[in-house]
């Protein structure tokens, strides 16, 4: 019986022949932007991500209810699997600072938050509003612009390509046979 498929993925480095892709030079030119922290603290985004692997996930805005349950589950990630690979994982919004620790006691999410406020990071990578991106890694393994509100990318494949532990989402109890 063969395992199961890997996952497919865009990947956004070199394409073959051609250079590099756009959305590595918008990678680049976003990386310069600073994001705030829950605190109001200004941190360039190329930081959250320069010297260690990260899962950057951007959220549509706080008030949105599919970014809500996705944040949710994201808060379900155990901080033991993040660490045993290294990886930081991160949501970016497109509010206030002052929203983020409210947002985050409301969804228990305990991993890393800062927001956009003049949605400069979120215009050069070419997302529209109500669109959200997601990126794993140093260099960009992958990246997914959401086609409408409804298309997140499963946080599992998001775990998976960047080398953590998936997470069991169902509510049902596990049976450990012994």
């Amino acid at each position: 019986m063969a395992g199961p498929a890997p996952p497919v993925t865009q990947q956004v480095g070199r394409a073959r022949g051609c250079g590099r892709r756009p959305e590595l030079q918008r990678l680049r030119e976003a990386a310069r932007c600073p994001v705030l922290d829950a605190d109001g603290r200004s941190v360039p985004f190329q930081a959250l991500f320069a010297e260690q692997k990260a899962i950057v996930l951007f959220v549509r805005n706080f008030l949105c209810y599919t970014c809500k349950e996705y944040v949710e589950d994201l808060a379900k990630v155990p901080k033991a699997f993040l660490q045993e690979s290294n990886v930081r994982l991160i949501v970016i919004g497109q509010s206030s600072y002052h929203h983020i620790k409210p947002f985050c006691s409301l969804t228990g999410y305990t991993h890393e938050m800062y927001v956009d406020p003049p949605r400069e990071i979120y215009k050069i990578l070419g997302m529209k509003r109500g669109e959200g991106n997601k990126a794993s890694g140093n260099e960009v393994h992958f990246l997914h612009l959401d086609k409408n509100r409804l298309d997140h990318v499963p946080i599992n494949t998001v775990l998976q390509l960047a080398g953590v532990k998936t997470v069991n989402f169902s509510n049902k109890p596990q049976i450990i046979d012994i």
